[in-house]
Formats: C-alpha cells, sequence, structure tokens
C-alpha cells in the first residue's frame, strides 16, 4: 500500500485549540457523574453468544461499533451489527448530556483528542471491549443473494466481544486468502454492497487519510490511502444509516443526514480536471465508476479524489415528524444514494444517541422518547456547528503541517497538477489551485492556469504564522 512521509520539526497545534475555542478538560461535576455513570448494568436481551468483534485503526480505544457476519439458510447473509448504546449512560437532563450539546462531536488532532464524553465512558465502560459485557443497540440485517436488504431488526442488548481486530491485520488475512471466520464474509458482502450503491449511483470518495503523525522529536506529514478492508467495513456502517432512515421515514419521525445529487457543472469541471492528473474517463463512464478506478495511494490519484469531493457539497441535516413536517420528497444522499442517516458512532458524534433512541421507539411501535423528541429540532444547527470546527481543526493541523515542511524551500520550482482556475477580477489576480506529486500538497497558484494541464509552478509563500502556502506559475 503506497504510503508517503514527510518529517517536519516539531510543530506547536496549542494554537489551533486556542483559535478554535475548543473545550479542555471535562469539568469536576460531569466526571463525577461519569463515575457514577460507568457502573450501569448492561440490560436487553442476551446476545453474549454472538461472536462479535471489533474493527478499528489501530490503536482505538473509543469502539463504536462490533460486527457478526454469517450465511442464511437457503442463501444470503446476516449482519448483526452491535452498536454501543450510549443512551443508557447519559442520563437525559444530566450533567453529561449538557456538555455534550456543548462538544457536540470528538475533534481530532495530532497532538490529542477532544473527546464527546469522559473517557471514562468513551474509553472505559461503553466502549465495546473484547471478553466483557457492555450494553449495545444490536441491528441484525437480512440480505439476499445479491446484497439487497430483506429484513431488519433492532434492540437493546447485552453483548461480548470475542476479539478486538485492527485494519491492518484483517486485510493481511483477506490478502492471505484464508480469513478467521468472524471477517471471512466482510470482502463478500462489503464488495456486493458496494455493487449495489454504484448501481444506484453513489459516489463514494476512498479518499487518502492526510494525518500528522508524531516522529521523535518532529512530526511526519503522511498521506495513505485507505485499505479495501475499510471501505468494505464503511459499507456495513452505510447499510445501517440506510436501515435507520428507512426506519425514520416510514414512522413518521426523525433526522436524515441529507446532501443533493452532484451539479452537472461540477462533473463537468471534474472531467476537466482528469485529464491534467491522468486519470482516464471512458465515454459514457459515470462518475462513480471513474472514481472507483482511480488509485487513492498515489499522489495525482489523491489529488483527483480531492477535486471529486467537490461534487458533495452542501451536506445538511433533516428533522421531519411534529412540529417539523413531513419529510421532504428529496431526503436522499447524493453520496449514498439513497436516504440515509448517522446511527453509528454514538461515542463520537452527538446525533447518533437521539437518532438510535427514535429508531429503537418506532420499530418496537412505541412513542419516540419525548427527551429524543425534543431534541431533534436542535440537532441540525448543533451538528452542522461542529462539523464545521472539526473540519478547521483538521484542515488547520494539515496546513500547518505543510507551512512547516515547506518553510525552507521558498523559490524552488515543483511540478504540478491545475486542479481549478478563477480568471482575474476587480478583487483578485488569476490562479487556482494545484495539486503538487512530492510533496503531497494541494495550494492556491497565481497566474494564467489552464485546466486539464501539468505545468511548473515556484514556491513563493510559506509561512506556519498563518498557516499559508502559496505558489506562483514559473
Amino acid at each position: 500500500m503506497p504510503i508517503k512521509r514527510v518529517w517536519a520539526p516539531q510543530i506547536d497545534f496549542s494554537v489551533l485549540r486556542r483559535e478554535l475555542g475548543l473545550p479542555g478538560e471535562f469539568p469536576a461535576e460531569v466526571l463525577a457523574e461519569a463515575e457514577q455513570s460507568a457502573g450501569t448494568t448492561p440490560g436487553g436481551a442476551d446476545r453474549t453468544d454472538v461472536p462479535f468483534v471489533t474493527i478499528d485503526p489501530a490503536g482505538s480505544q473509543d469502539l463504536d461499533q462490533a460486527m457478526h457476519l454469517s450465511r442464511r439458510d437457503g442463501g444470503g447473509y446476516r449482519v448483526r451489527y452491535a452498536i454501543a448504546d450510549v443512551a443508557s449512560f447519559v442520563r437525559p437532563g444530566g450533567l453529561i448530556e449538557a456538555e455534550s450539546w456543548v462538544r457536540g462531536q470528538t475533534v481530532y488532532l495530532p497532538d490529542g483528542r477532544i473527546p464527546l464524553h469522559p473517557p471514562l465512558l468513551s474509553e472505559g465502560a461503553v466502549s465495546l471491549f473484547a471478553d466483557v459485557d457492555r450494553a449495545a443497540v444490536v441491528w441484525t440485517i437480512d440480505l439476499d443473494a445479491t446484497g439487497a436488504t430483506t429484513g431488519v431488526s433492532l434492540e437493546r442488548a447485552r453483548v461480548r466481544s470475542r476479539a478486538k481486530l485492527d485494519y491492518p491485520s484483517v486485510q493481511r488475512e483477506l490478502d492471505g486468502g484464508s480469513p478467521s471466520e468472524p471477517v471471512a464474509l466482510l470482502a463478500e458482502i462489503g464488495t456486493l454492497l458496494a455493487r449495489r450503491a454504484s448501481e444506484r449511483g453513489a459516489v463514494n470518495l476512498p479518499l487518502p487519510a492526510q494525518e500528522v503523525v508524531r516522529d521523535g522529536d518532529g512530526w511526519r506529514l503522511v498521506l495513505e490511502a485507505p485499505l479495501p478492508v475499510e471501505e468494505h467495513n464503511a459499507q456495513i456502517s452505510l447499510l445501517t444509516g440506510m436501515a435507520a432512515a428507512r426506519i425514520m421515514l416510514d414512522g413518521g419521525i426523525g433526522m436524515l443526514r441529507t446532501m443533493p445529487a452532484p451539479k452537472p457543472e461540477a462533473v463537468a469541471k471534474l472531467r476537466a480536471a482528469a485529464g491534467s492528473l491522468g486519470v482516464t474517463w471512458p465515454a459514457g463512464a459515470t462518475v462513480g465508476a471513474v472514481v472507483a478506478s482511480v488509485d487513492p495511494g498515489s499522489p495525482r490519484g489523491a489529488a483527483f479524489l480531492d477535486q471529486a469531493a467537490e461534487l458533495l457539497r452542501g451536506a445538511g441535516y433533516t428533522v421531519f415528524g411534529g412540529d417539523a413536517g413531513p419529510a421532504p420528497e428529496d431526503a436522499g444522499h447524493g453520496g449514498v444514494g439513497a436516504p440515509y442517516a448517522h446511527v453509528t458512532a454514538p461515542l463520537r458524534r452527538l446525533a447518533d444517541r437521539y437518532v438510535t433512541e427514535a429508531c429503537l421507539a418506532l420499530h418496537e411501535n412505541r412513542p419516540v422518547p419525548q427527551w429524543a423528541r425534543d431534541a431533534l429540532p436542535r440537532l441540525p444547527k448543533q451538528m452542522s456547528t461542529t462539523d464545521r470546527l472539526a473540519g478547521a481543526a483538521d484542515r488547520g493541523a494539515i496546513d500547518l503541517a505543510e507551512a512547516v515542511l515547506l518553510e525552507g524551500r521558498v523559490g524552488e520550482r515543483f511540478e504540478a497538477a491545475v486542479l481549478d482556475r478563477e480568471d482575474a477580477s476587480a478583487k483578485r489576480p488569476a490562479g487556482g489551485t494545484v495539486a503538487l506529486d512530492d510533496p503531497a500538497v494541494r495550494a492556491r497558484c497565481l497566474g494564467d492556469l489552464p485546466l486539464g494541464t501539468r505545468i511548473q509552478v515556484r514556491l513563493t509563500v510559506a509561512d506556519p504564522a498563518t498557516r499559508t502556502v502559496r505558489f506562483e506559475r514559473a
């Protein structure tokens, strides 16, 4: 798997924390409530006989999901997806709930995360660790041989994971051709679900993870393509989110994650950019098919996928039911190609706790709890705000690392692909966006930039203080 690493000297990320106003330590009274809550005994049905496993990035401690995949008699598959039951540990109207509304979601920075819930819960009593009983909401989704959903159920349950797996080790098992039983069907089911997604017009972007990681006294800027097993795992999560959306739409109340379909002009722009990056776009091929053909581990492939992300704009949260009125006619998600909802990451995302409660109530044919019903109309604003905050933290860390990395190379020339261009106006000169192959940096460049070409550029600014990198056409 191609990995690009570039070393940078010591970087102070605390400025980002201050600038973005990120929360610090949890108040003492919140921690005290968390300590009391940590003693909660898992309730619900006993599903400890199901050999669930978790699959996460190596080192993860906030384990939201555990899965068990099996074949069904007569053909098809059964997907069991256990999601950490956060609501059983967070008292409505309590201090932990109030603090979680301040935070909205876990924010990740290279020098540490800013968690949504106290670590005593999110990395302790609620996390789905192996060999201990844990509280979960278990989704059971039956599929036919083509991957089409034939049945959905969910319940509160007590579960016991058998193993804490990580993506690299599972990928090695799959590559070896003899994976262990807990993950033997992951690639098979994931491939079927991805094929169905392509057929319904979904746009899946396997964006490389550009991260800043510790390296002795400094940091490394790492560009790493997602492993195939990560994409297979994502399909299980998407399957569950689509099942949740259908339950809420049928029940007439809930909250969806929505996004308009890609606009034709944006697709045309991406097609033009493909030429400069050496990406083949056959006649009649869909965006999803072209995206799937790109190597996300190469700098050029990464740049193409980064540009393709421009297609997926306008994501939001749509609440319906009660005073919010009925669900809109266009309640789909352009990237998923179907209605979709967030339910699979309640340890890291505020909305999932409330949406899960709505799904449980509707599935059990009972009223949605008032505390969840009252929260739904407030969630879109809070989630959108914290989505922007998390994005700013992630982008700010990368911008800072890039500026530090290139600080001593001002004046040097680089080969770059033109991804975007802007004509001169009264407010700004002509320019656009370019992507370097090495190092894998994407930044603004001044000059007349012919879209769909490769050009020579000169680095003119690399300022860590303002986290700015700029080029001009050479």
